[in-house]
């Protein structure tokens, strides 16, 4: 599928197994269709008025975080919809979907992020949280997408990281790509333990991956 005509869906959607955050004015069609696959209520958000909600989100079924951009009426907003816990990550990076990965389990949290925000991590989202970088990188939510039934990591994670990955967030963890060979998982998944969507230029090897990690 793509959105916005992009096949990097997953820059522009979240999920957990209750909701799914859209962009307002996303077609009423798009929307439904998302919403029908993943098993999931439509909730239209904004974070700072921009439609780029992948980017600027954590959430699992216990709570939701958002970049310090949030506006105030915006929290509220997805607070209604959601009855969830929300509440901005006080860091002074604002790409925050970049720096964590999580599912009801655990957090995988970047090492450049400081022990008061894994404190709060910890709090709204209700789990146990570890640091770490995946392939060298930092940016462990781009290079991560978990579910509660699996975990789709980059290609270029050790067995070690792939390994401490399932330890902390308790579900199988395996290497894959996305949309022929995009590394970057988080870009292209979205997906909850119901259903996975995935970018439009995915291939037939990928969808066959994906589908056993996600057990869907």
């Amino acid at each position: 599928m793509d959105v916005y005509r992009s096949p990097n869906i997953g820059m522009f959607v979240k999920c957990n197994d209750k909701f799914l955050l859209i962009p307002k004015g996303l077609a009423s069609t798009k929307a439904s269709k998302l919403s029908s696959f993943l098993g999931v209520k439509p909730v239209g958000a904004s974070i700072s008025g921009l439609r780029l909600i992948g980017p600027l989100v954590i959430m699992n079924n216990k709570g939701v975080m958002v970049s310090r951009l949030t506006e105030d009426e915006e929290i509220e907003e997805i607070k209604k919809e959601t009855d969830l816990p929300v509440e901005r990550l006080p860091t002074k990076y604002t790409s925050i979907g970049n720096l964590i990965v999580a599912n009801d389990n655990g957090a995988i949290v970047s090492e450049i992020l400081s022990n008061q925000v894994v404190k709060i991590v910890e709090d709204v989202l209700d789990v146990q949280v570890e640091m770490m970088s995946i392939a060298s990188y930092y940016q462990v939510g781009s290079m991560a997408v978990a579910t509660n039934l699996g975990v789709v990591v980059h290609p270029r994670a050790s067995e070690t990281e792939v390994k401490r990955i399932h330890d902390v967030l308790k579900v199988d963890a395996e290497p894959s790509t996305v949309n022929n060979g995009v590394p970057y998982v988080a870009s292209g998944i979205i997906a909850n333990s119901k259903n996975a969507v995935v970018g439009s230029l995915t291939n037939g090897p990928e969808l066959l991956i994906l589908s056993r990690i996600l057990k869907v």
